[in-house]
């Protein structure tokens, strides 16, 4: 039976140490917010899966879910104490929590308001909500274009997926381990070499945006340009924008959990974050909006909903530090910036198809500087307890430095690892990523899974060049579609 007891006001006790008192409000707070971050990680499966062509869309919203249950397993298994452990270096944690051993009742690293088990399943989820944003991007960076889904003028790319879902489960288990932990441990675990340093990172400004749009990167890089990329033939729509939107909801109404749950109790700071972050994002959303309107003088709700998600990520490593009048231009540069960012693949050549580098990459760069320039010693005093420098609004100038270091190691390390974790995938036999030319066509839902998101598949466009099959006609049902595959000679769609 775990050691603990009850005062009269109902906190729980521990009796070898009267300092330790843990307020029933406090834990709520934080299994709450738990549960918000939770519900970003389906959400963003739905936004991704909406940005898609129905042939791709299931693969989209599997791929979250997939993503969350093995990321659970490696949190459980070394994942918490190689970020987390007591004894961690200035890189990496040690294996004291192997397998949560010991992760209860005692007062947590993170915080001494909570215990650790409550600590550990809140920043699981920041583990999960990482790797989906690396993940996904895998499965998408070489699937339909959807650059215009950002940019609207923009409508190039093909209409594929270019990686194998099998392979992706191994991935993901390496890369949680040599990546995210190495990063979370030295940016919030008190030996972490950023920790001790003075960098300022409240919600995952490196660790979850930062590694994880940089990872994208690598991927895009790894996967090369799509099938039949930069051909005006291929433009196209998202398939169903409700789904963006829908994403966009869950992910922004995940966020104040997110944000606001990282104040590890129920406080003034708590309440401080949520407003932030609420105020970046409706900034954000507006500004990227504005900037595509003055192109296509349409209002494009698309748009918006990348803005706000650009707003949230800037203001996360900053929401428990800045106050609401910096909240305003978190969103506002985080919306121009992240904007103009998505055309850097041109520039550089790389095929970033959901712009997740110019949006959680540099949004988190955005969001990092900021904070070394906003940052407030009153406002993160808001808990009554934490006690910071500042930054430059507090003449603490040293602290843009700070932030710039943990910035540029979060860049170099995610993107040299994550490029060698790929490679080395690809010379194992049954781990290679990449899909042939006819998956790529048929699509992932068709090949890998054998489900589909709707009980039909828009093929038209991507079988007109294709192994000499006629178009089969539009909105035709599945068993439709078979006939007329077996009337072309080429057999049912299942057999290829």
């Amino acid at each position: 039976m775990v050691n603990i007891t009850y005062d009269d006001s109902g906190s729980i006790k521990l009796p070898e140490d009267d300092t330790v008192v843990y307020s029933p409000g406090d834990i709520a707070w934080v299994l709450t917010s738990t549960a918000l971050v939770w519900m970003m990680i389906p959400g963003l499966g739905f936004f991704y899966s909406g940005l898609l062509r129905r042939k791709n869309a299931l693969t989209m919203i599997y791929l979250s879910m997939m993503t969350l249950a093995m990321v659970s397993f490696q949190w459980f298994f070394w994942g918490f104490s190689l970020t987390f452990s007591d004894g961690a270096s200035s890189f990496i944690g040690d294996l004291q929590h192997f397998g949560l051993k010991g992760v209860l009742e005692k007062p947590s690293i993170g915080s001494t308001k909570i215990p650790s088990i409550v600590f550990c399943v809140f920043q699981l989820m920041f583990a999960a909500i990482t790797y989906v944003l690396s993940y996904i991007q895998l499965k998408l960076s070489h699937a339909d274009d959807l650059a215009d889904i950002y940019r609207p003028m923009i409508a190039i790319g093909a209409f594929a997926e270019r990686a194998h879902l099998g392979p992706i489960i191994v991935f993901v288990f390496i890369w949680s381990t040599l990546v995210y932990d190495p990063i979370a441990c030295w940016t919030w675990n008190a030996n972490g070499w950023s920790f001790v340093l003075g960098g300022l990172d409240f919600a995952g400004g490196t660790p979850v945006h930062v590694s994880s749009g940089t990872a994208a990167l690598a991927i895009s890089i790894y996967l090369g340009k799509r099938r039949g990329y930069g051909t005006e033939a291929l433009a196209y729509k998202p398939h169903n924008t409700t789904y963006v939107v829908l994403g966009t909801v869950m992910l922004w109404f995940g966020w104040f959990g997110f944000n606001g749950g990282s104040a590890l109790a129920a406080n003034l700071r708590a309440a401080q974050a949520c407003i932030v972050t609420n105020l970046a994002a409706s900034v954000g959303g507006l500004t990227w909006m504005f900037w595509d309107f003055r192109i296509e003088r349409k209002w494009s709700a698309v748009g918006f909903c990348s803005g706000a998600i650009a707003g949230l990520v800037a203001i996360t490593p900053g929401s428990g530090y800045v106050g609401a009048p910096a909240a305003v231009l978190f969103g506002f540069l985080a919306g121009t910036l992240c904007n103009f960012a998505t055309q850097l693949k041109f520039l550089a050549g790389y095929d970033d198809a959901l712009d997740i580098f110019a949006s959680h990459a540099v949004g988190g760069i955005v969001g990092n500087l900021l904070t070394a320039l906003f940052a407030q010693h009153s406002v993160a005093g808001f808990d009554g307890f934490t006690d910071i420098p500042g930054g430059w609004l507090d003449h603490n100038y040293i602290q843009l430095g700070y932030q710039v270091a943990d910035s540029v190691a979060g860049v170099g390390y995610s993107f040299v690892v994550t490029t060698g974790i790929l490679w080395a995938m690809h010379y194992i036999p049954g781990l290679r990523l990449r899909v042939s030319e006819e998956t790529e066509i048929l699509g992932l839902d068709e090949v890998d899974m054998g489900e589909f998101a709707y009980d039909y598949v828009g093929m038209e466009p991507e079988l007109k060049p294709a192994a000499g099959f006629t178009s089969p006609e539009p909105g035709m049902q599945e068993r439709d579609l078979e006939q007329h595959y077996t009337a072309e000679g080429k057999g049912s769609r299942n057999s290829h």
